[in-house]
């Protein structure tokens, strides 16, 4: 029999990983620990890295159209000015829980349980044991962990919520969220600036925005609104909340007297009177020597969380859940002990993904630095500059050859089951 698989978190990166290995014919169950499907509405977007893997992981998640889009990125000080860099690839951005419910809407009945909080997690011989908060077991061959920024089951991997490595730091910055209705948006912007993805430049603090929806239908303007926190600590870290409420108010005092534009004034206006504060956390201080561990595999945020600040956290978990599910399909069928085959495969991926994932963390860190003018050459006489270095790193982001790097993790992981053997 092939291995059974414990996924832990039903959401974005956890349904994709159950939709490819349902493909795949992978025997699994995703516990989630929400009652019901639950997913932020804000926008999510998906670079041309994130569009190949899906297709890898299930062709009719890549069947969708790709379109060339510029994102230019401005002088947010000055209206009109300052445009350096764009991007001709393939880019898609949707609602973050209409997304998800598409994704639900593809996986099998009865393999999502809900209502399935995770406890802890004990190896008996073969095979684990899974204890959720309602008093339930259940039994596996190994765990996947995609339960995202606070991963339980990454505390559980690395021994304990007080280890090093168990838990999320903070970044330092922290960002105002709104879906502003296109309509409205119009109104006030104009043509040109809700219809083209753009981030806003300035001292300590940068605007991104960017549709969400097709025409024709529900369609948004994703106002992201970044700022680097003066007290280096987010006040509700003992709660382990990272939203805080906030008003209008507390968004266009954060902005106020530092020489920002009336386009990005008005865009500011335009949010919520009530909304949301986030506290941006990410695995940058405290990384994972690696993701996996005695029956134990972290993948997605779980295993490296990062910032927002390159627009590509959702297509590396894309990534991660491509090259998984290919391993995984590697070792289907053969005739290896589950629990054997499992720790080779996780071995394998750990060796394909650790480097590229880790480089995410701390290039995005660098990248919010960079919009708000904090790193030296930074600023309005250093565009030039600037353009050479987005690019590159963006580059980096979305010119991965996937194909390529799955092969080159088949053939690790085969030289280590003949290693075992």
């Amino acid at each position: 029999m092939p291995p059974h698989l414990a996924l832990i978190g039903a959401g974005i990166t956890g349904t994709t990983l159950s939709i490819a290995l349902t493909r795949r014919h992978i025997p699994h169950t995703v516990y989630e620990q929400a009652p019901h499907p639950t997913e932020l509405g804000a926008g999510l977007g998906f670079g041309p890295n994130a569009a190949r893997a899906m297709a890898i992981a299930d062709p009719v998640l890549g069947a969708g159209e790709t379109e060339p889009v510029w994102i230019e990125f401005l002088d947010g000080t000055a209206d009109g000015g300052g445009v350096f860099a764009g991007f001709g690839e393939g880019h898609g951005a949707v609602h973050r829980a209409k997304w998800l419910g598409v994704l639900l809407g593809m996986v099998p009945g009865g393999v999502v349980q809900f209502g399935k909080r995770l406890e802890g997690v004990e190896r008996l011989g073969g095979k684990v044991v899974l204890r959720f908060g309602d008093g339930t077991t259940a039994e596996a061959d190994a765990v996947v962990g995609c339960d995202g920024v606070k991963s339980k089951v990454r505390e559980i991997m690395v021994g304990g919520g007080e280890v090093e490595g168990a838990r999320c730091g903070y970044s330092g910055k922290y960002a105002y969220r709104c879906m502003i209705p296109r309509e409205l948006a119009l109104e006030e912007l104009g043509i040109e600036r809700v219809e083209v993805s753009s981030l806003g430049m300035g001292h300590g603090r940068h605007v991104l925005t960017f549709p969400v929806g097709k025409p024709g239908g529900e369609q948004f303007l994703n106002l992201v609104a970044f700022v680097t926190d003066a007290n280096k600590s987010w006040p509700s870290q003992d709660t382990k909340s990272f939203t805080l409420p906030a008003t209008m108010e507390d968004a266009l005092r954060d902005f106020e007297q530092r020489g920002f534009s009336k386009t990005i004034q008005k865009l500011l206006h335009l949010t919520k009177d009530k909304m949301d504060k986030w506290g941006l956390f990410d695995m940058a201080d405290h990384p994972l020597p690696k993701f996996y561990s005695d029956g134990i595999l972290v993948i997605g945020d779980a295993a490296h969380a990062s910032t927002p600040h390159h627009g590509s956290g959702a297509g590396f978990c894309m990534e991660d859940v491509a090259v998984l599910a290919s391993l995984l399909e590697e070792i289907h069928g053969c005739d290896v002990e589950p629990y054997d085959g499992l720790h080779e495969v996780f071995a394998a991926f750990d060796e394909s993904r650790g480097e590229r994932d880790q480089w995410l963390v701390h290039s995005s860190r660098r990248a919010a630095e960079l919009y708000q003018w904090r790193l030296p050459d930074t600023g309005k006489e250093h565009f030039e500059a600037m353009r050479r270095d987005v690019e590159t790193r963006q580059a980096v982001c979305w010119g991965i050859d996937l194909e390529k790097v799955i092969q080159e993790a088949r053939v690790d992981l085969r030289r280590r089951r003949r290693a075992a053997k």
